[in-house]
């Protein structure tokens, strides 16, 4: 009875799906492209070139697949249960997302996102949702027409909008915007509850917006939570039809006992380079094997947070840049300060810009605590090159080197690196 249940569901879910194929076009309003035509789209746009013509759902997908060959290395003694376990060349699990988009009404749209396969969760596991609000006839036909031309107000449990850096990074298996396999060591990207207005007018870039500080929600929580709040200023111009500008500051802050820690530390996929800086463990010497699902990132966990991050973006003909110069400050008497600079320059050449070479320096510098006597330094340089089989499907090959630097590493960290090639095949649609 439970098998023809499920098979029952199941043809049930293949209908429907068909039926919304069907009678529905993919073109949503107000919408990052997915694929190739969505290199490069920061913020969504307010050109309103898309006609309302009824409810639209886009069903959607992303598949990402790795080929790992990594070594790595630290300064442990052998036999001490610190030093790091040996890593064969082989494929990584392939991650899966499911997306739904939704145009519920003329400038109205919804998007969900679940996480069918991640590395961090061996279950499905709803990754987030926001409700993105363009215009506001569904209130009266035309109501407030001239501010809504210029303004996006979104709401929802989701990743919010500090910094740039997070509209290039790979979110589990969407990893077709990011032009290498890794997220910087500085990931700043969360999924909390929060609100937000965007303001878009002849290139001028204005965000505001607060969460709740929580990653994990839970109505019972002390009262240390406070909100976080965070704003963005900047502006973003195609100066001619080879050349296109844009700068951007962000602002986030946060002074609640415990929820600061989550800017740096809200990814729920994991970390794309699979059980580097995992050590081997001890028993005889009451030694226990170390390691996570997001090593080779860095999260200060300052419980209460000031964070600012700065981003060019420059595109000329084929070649393009993007950089980062982050500060994360800790707010509580005694925190220190960490530095995250990093620079991305890229090469796209061939019909439609199809084939791309580059490559990117990134670095973390600072100290966790002010009486600390040294900096902690941790530096990774990317390099290699991508093709877009077609607008949805990519392949991408990098050589990654990333560094412990310094005598403030102690324990597995103190001389660790780990370095070699990761290949990475990408469908989104």
């Amino acid at each position: 009875m439970k098998t023809f249940l499920r098979f029952t569901m199941i043809a049930l879910l293949m209908g429907f799906t068909q039926v919304l194929f069907a009678q529905n076009s993919r073109n949503l309003q107000f919408f990052r492209p997915v694929g190739q035509d969505g290199l490069n789209v920061f913020e969504t746009g307010k050109a309103d070139s898309i006609e309302y013509d009824g409810v639209k759902v886009r069903v959607g997908g992303d598949f990402a697949m790795q080929f790992q060959g990594l070594s790595q290395s630290n300064a442990a003694e052998a036999g001490s249960g610190l030093e790091f376990k040996d890593l064969n060349n082989n494929f990584n699990l392939p991650t899966a997302n499911f997306n739904l988009d939704v145009q519920m009404y003329d400038g109205v749209r919804l998007h969900l996102r679940t996480y069918l396969s991640a590395r961090h969760h061996a279950e499905a596991w709803v990754k987030g949702g926001h409700l993105q609000i363009d215009k506001l006839d569904f209130i009266s036909e035309g109501f407030m027409e001239g501010l809504m031309e210029y303004t996006t107000i979104t709401v929802g449990l989701d990743e919010f909008n500090y910094g740039d850096a997070h509209f290039r990074r790979t979110d589990n298996a969407r990893a077709i915007y990011n032009p290498f396999v890794g997220n910087y060591i500085m990931d700043a990207f969360s999924t909390e509850a929060f609100g937000e207005v965007t303001v878009q007018k002849n290139g001028l870039i204005a965000v505001v917006g607060l969460t709740n500080g929580n990653l994990n929600q839970n109505v019972t929580r002390g009262t240390d939570n406070k909100p976080s709040f965070y704003t963005k200023l900047g502006f973003d111009k195609q100066i001619s039809d080879d050349f296109r500008a844009r700068l951007t500051g962000s602002w986030y802050v946060n002074s609640g006992t415990s929820t600061g820690t989550w800017l740096y530390g809200g990814d729920r996929g994991g970390s794309r380079y699979y059980n580097v800086l995992h050590t081997t463990g001890n028993p005889d010497l009451g030694v226990d094997a170390q390691g996570g699902d997001f090593d080779g990132r860095f999260n200060a966990r300052f419980a209460k947070l000031s964070a600012i991050q700065i981003n060019p973006f420059i595109k000329a003909g084929g070649f393009e840049f993007f950089g980062i110069y982050e500060v994360a400050s800790g707010l509580s008497e005694g925190d220190g300060a960490m530095t995250q600079v990093a620079g991305e320059a890229l090469y796209r050449f061939g019909a439609n810009e199809r084939y791309y070479v580059g490559g990117r320096y990134n670095t973390v510098n600072g100290k966790m605590n002010e009486a600390a006597t040294e900096d902690m330094n941790i530096s990774r340089l990317n390099f290699g090159g991508g093709w877009f089989l077609t607008d949805n499907i990519m392949t991408k090959v990098e050589y990654v080197n990333q560094q412990y630097n310094g005598d403030a590493w102690t324990g597995r960290f103190a001389g660790a690196e780990f370095n070699g090639v990761m290949v990475e095949a990408v469908i989104s649609f």
